[in-house]
């Protein structure tokens, strides 16, 4: 069975957008790898400084994860932080690799063009996703169309300490999903907190009310591109086909309607939810933690040994 790891950003509520991405194609498929699923709280410091609410998203992340479907049992839920080789192993890969190397980090551009403080931090970022894949000996990473540099990255960073160590470091493949697009925000751009234009997706129905009704239409068409796009999420084309064929040009209609379907997708997540308490979080994050310790010490042990650190 080959390995899989995924990992979520706690950085706030999540989104349809990320369900879609990236929750419900790993629920779909973890049972099928060796699955290991890491809430990446170390990545989230750069851009979250505050302690009380990074705690609050962490368990979360747990909570929309169990929602969704995983079953604990079935896959190692874990916590970045309790992994010190991470962090470890980021620095020995750091010092295997250019700044101009990591000057060419697509992810880093974008997010200092965005007004984002361009900390040491944020440019070595690839490295310590580098650290979190490589630890593992992981075989894929299922990863969006835009995020395949990032496994380049891995690749380029398991390939120079291969070269200057001897073969250590298994380099892992990405697993590209073509059947996952990319989620349309509320006005028409890539769904992305940091547009302002998502849809929540453990909201209340009023929340996703308010989202889908703020959702931008073309005066000028008979089907909203925009609400169409979002639909077809959650059915076919050709069940959508007689609703909008129905209602052409009545955009309050087709919002209502998807109002609905969301709601129907959502609400028994929401329950869900709601009823998973910190204990239940915390359990599972102990115990998940606890294995991939035991996985990245024996790997760390290994990289020590062969950069000569261990005596």
């Amino acid at each position: 069975m080959q390995r899989l790891l995924t990992g979520l950003q706690p950085s706030g509520a999540l989104h349809i957008g990320n369900y879609f991405g990236a929750l419900k194609p790993f629920a779909e498929m973890y049972a099928e790898y060796e699955s290991y699923l890491m809430v990446v709280d170390y990545h989230a410091l750069t851009s979250l400084r505050n302690g009380d609410e990074l705690r609050g998203n962490i368990k979360n992340v747990v909570r929309d994860y169990l929602a969704v479907g995983v079953d604990p049992a079935k896959a190692i839920i874990f916590q970045q932080s309790q992994v010190q080789e991470h962090t470890e192993f980021a620095w020995v890969l750091e010092c295997l690799v250019t700044v101009s190397f990591l000057e060419l980090g697509h992810a880093y551009k974008d997010k200092v063009a965005k007004g984002i403080e361009a900390t040491a931090g944020l440019f070595n970022y690839p490295m310590l996703m580098a650290a979190d894949i490589l630890l593992y000996d992981t075989d894929v990473v299922p990863v969006g169309e835009d995020q395949r540099q990032h496994l380049e990255y891995a690749r380029e960073a398991a390939a120079k300490f291969n070269k200057a160590y001897g073969e250590t470091l298994k380099e892992p493949k990405e697993l590209i999903q073509k059947s996952v697009a990319v989620v349309p925000g509320t006005d028409g751009k890539k769904m992305s907190k940091s547009y302002g234009n998502t849809i929540p997706l453990f909201g209340t129905k009023d929340e996703i009310s308010k989202a889908v009704m703020s959702i931008v239409t073309d005066s000028g068409g008979d089907k909203p591109e925009h609400v169409f796009a979002i639909h077809k999420l959650l059915k076919t084309e050709t069940e959508l086909a007689p609703l909008y064929e129905d209602n052409q040009g009545k955009y309050k209609a087709l919002k209502d309607a998807l109002i609905e379907d969301l709601d129907a997708l959502i609400a028994p997540m929401r329950e869900k939810r709601s009823a998973i308490t910190d204990a239940e979080v915390k359990k599972v994050l102990d115990e998940g933690s606890a294995k991939a310790r035991e996985k990245a010490a024996s790997k760390m042990r290994e990289v020590r040994q062969k950069v000569g650190v261990a005596l």
